[in-house]
């Protein structure tokens, strides 16, 4: 129980990742927030997972969903979480001219604004206390580029871009700030997804598992506190 007696909050927590992310951490006997769009499924998860982890369903897409989310989280803890897993996004593959400014509007906001945002509502608290730990969800389409991706890698490199920003400003005040970037994920995210140029289902049985992903962010949260991993990259062996 090496995160016992801490609160962490994991954004996209109903499936995939967040999930796995979300059971790693309470079996470490961390308190868990549980953010994602849809209640039921939250509270299947919190409810199996324990700690008195709760759900919180708003949609981080929208300001109002993030603004809310972050009242419940504080409101419920009665302090920022001492933990932040920023993993929520969206992810589609399509060339440039098939792209709408509303589709891209809508991934700015769930995979870079909504985390932003999260981090500045909670910051200062951490600071304050000098301890906390943020950990971003990143992906290889942070640095290496893939046709398709225009949107998503804009929102990747982004987050990689306030990762590293958040990462200077924390030096020596306590709180840790790592990126963690695994290539493909065994998801349910990739159901509709096709390769650019193809019309082939990518196939799954290459990809990681969820779990590596989740054993890695506790590697992070789990090292002495004077050890900052600043960057886990994360590919198939």
């Amino acid at each position: 129980m090496i995160l016992g007696g801490k609160s962490a909050l994991v954004t996209g927590a109903s499936r995939g990742i967040g999930a796995q992310v979300s059971r790693s951490l309470a079996a470490a006997g961390a308190r868990v927030a549980l953010v994602a769009r849809s209640r039921e499924k939250l509270e299947v998860i919190a409810g199996e997972i324990g700690n008195d982890s709760f759900a919180v369903a708003a949609d981080l897409a929208q300001r109002e969903g993030v603004e809310a989310a972050i009242r419940q989280v504080r409101g419920t803890l009665g302090r920022a979480p001492d933990i932040i897993v920023n993993n929520a996004g969206i992810f589609a593959i399509r060339g440039i001219e098939e792209t709408s400014s509303s589709e891209f509007d809508l991934m700015l906001g769930l995979n870079l604004s909504a985390p932003l945002a999260i981090i500045r509502a909670f910051l200062a608290d951490m600071k304050s206390r000098r301890a906390g730990d943020i950990v971003t969800i990143g992906s290889v389409a942070d640095r290496q580029i893939f046709a398709g991706n225009a949107e998503y890698s804009a929102t990747k490199f982004g987050a990689r871009a306030v990762h590293e920003v958040l990462r200077e400003e924390t030096r020596g005040t306590g709180v840790r700030a790592t990126l963690v970037s695994p290539a493909a994920v065994d998801t349910d995210i990739w159901e509709p997804i096709q390769y650019y140029g193809s019309g082939a289902k990518p196939d799954r049985a290459g990809m990681l598992p969820a779990n590596s992903v989740s054993s890695a962010v506790l590697y992070v949260l789990t090292q002495p506190d004077q050890v900052n991993i600043d960057e886990i990259r994360l590919s198939r062996a």
